[in-house]
């Protein structure tokens, strides 16, 4: 359906002055969509908050003749639909956990005193989509955290229950609650209007430089009310309808493989329908001391991560991520048997990125990142190595996936073009 289209670059302070308003279920921009008649290109990234173990997770060989490691055994029927992609980092990351807060930001020196966040590559491509979809974005986790970040370096809180995320996509309201949920954009609006008053009495009063700075608020008050707009028209269209159930009880947080492979359904039937094109996941470390409910695992994640090369916690190490392997198997098949058109697959519309923030999660190590991109277009079945001492930017990556997107970007953050060896179908 076509929408009234916005300059994009209208759009370009709206995210985090949403911050503070109330988070409507239905909030999105208003920009429209280019070829509208033709499938969506949509984005999936998935963040493994502790690493992968590199000797089991990386071939030796380069190229399209590489020779499947242990974990990529798991993924080995969709060969021919990923790249491994090794030597790839953010400069100046950061060390230990921290660094996941700048994953899809390349925001440097993350947990240091001095940080400062920015604009997520999620975000950024939420913006291209506007109201294209009910939901611009999604913002998962496992448990706490999240990925997503607004212009102003904000996370975005994230969403962790099932039930809920599922009400939120296909399950229409009762009527009281619809008309709950008018009345909060109706006091939006009256929020907005009181802002703006205010504003304007207050701007005569300023000095030059400061006049400045309330320009841009109050643009970003502008962009909020448009929003409101398209949210509220929304609510007039009906969810769509899906043969499935509603999910059950999250497992425990120990459960990492149970718990991500619940989100993954649901991420599944949220690109079938259209409700979003944009999802992130971060199967964060808050779970990581409890022990998971895999076979022959007798200690917690976290501490199975921080190995020391010790074996006995290497062989536990590797059961529990070639569980998460079979699990991220589990999402690819279901996106590659989904179909939009004759010979289309859902995966092959949809980029997704599997990795983690650390290279070695034993030595807090933030270089040679885990990085594995699946679907979307791209010409698949290799692994690109760049220099491991010298890393490339992991945002030549992301600047790839935006164009691909269809984002006008060169570069992304703290990238310098595009990842070279990344040729499109």
């Amino acid at each position: 359906m076509l929408h009234k289209t916005i300059h994009r670059r209208a759009l370009l302070r709206v995210t985090g002055v949403s911050l503070f308003l109330p988070l409507f279920e239905s909030l999105s921009p208003a920009v429209a969509t280019e070829n509208q008649s033709q499938s969506p290109r949509r984005m999936l990234f998935i963040c493994r908050g502790l690493g992968l173990h590199g000797p089991d997770f990386f071939p030796q060989q380069t190229g399209r003749d590489y020779e499947l490691t242990p974990y990529l055994k798991e993924i080995a029927a969709y060969r021919n639909q990923f790249t491994i992609i090794s030597g790839i980092s953010h400069p100046n990351a950061g060390s230990g956990h921290a660094a996941e807060l700048s994953w899809l930001t390349g925001a440097p020196h993350a947990g240091s005193p001095s940080f400062k966040n920015s604009v997520s590559v999620d975000q950024l491509a939420a913006e291209h989509v506007g109201s294209a979809t009910r939901y611009p974005f999604l913002s998962l986790t496992t448990h706490n955290s999240g990925l997503s970040t607004t212009r102003n370096g904000v996370q975005v809180p994230p969403e962790k229950d099932p039930a809920a995320i599922f009400r939120k996509l296909f399950v229409t309201g009762t009527p009281q609650e619809i008309r709950s949920q008018e009345h909060r954009l109706r006091q939006g609006r009256s929020i907005l209007d009181s802002i703006r008053s205010e504003l304007s009495q207050l701007e005569g009063t300023l000095p030059a430089a400061d006049r400045q700075l309330l320009e841009q608020y109050t643009t970003a008050v502008r962009d909020v009310e448009q929003r409101l707009h398209n949210a509220e028209s929304w609510m007039e269209k009906p969810k769509p309808r899906v043969d499935a159930d509603p999910p059950t009880e999250f497992p425990p947080s120990e459960d990492i493989v149970g718990r991500s492979a619940m989100l993954y359904d649901l991420m599944v039937l949220a690109l079938q329908t259209d409700s979003t094109r944009l999802i992130t996941l971060l199967m964060d470390q808050a779970g990581g001391n409890g022990v998971p409910p895999i076979e022959g695992v007798s200690e917690g994640r976290h501490g199975l991560s921080h190995h020391g090369m010790d074996e006995a916690k290497l062989a536990q190490l590797r059961r529990v991520e070639i569980a998460e392997l079979k699990a991220f198997a589990g999402l690819l098949e279901k996106l590659k048997s989904a179909t939009e058109a004759p010979g289309q697959s859902l995966l092959g519309q949809t980029m997704v990125l599997y990795g983690s923030n650390m290279g070695n999660a034993s030595s807090h190590d933030t270089r040679n990142l885990p990085i594995l991109l699946a679907g979307g277009g791209f010409k698949h079945g290799q692994h690109l190595a760049f220099d491991r001492q010298r890393n490339v930017p992991l945002s030549n990556l992301f600047t790839s996936m935006l164009q691909r997107f269809g984002v006008e970007v060169d570069p992304f953050s703290s990238g310098a073009g595009t990842l070279n060896g990344l040729e499109e179908v």
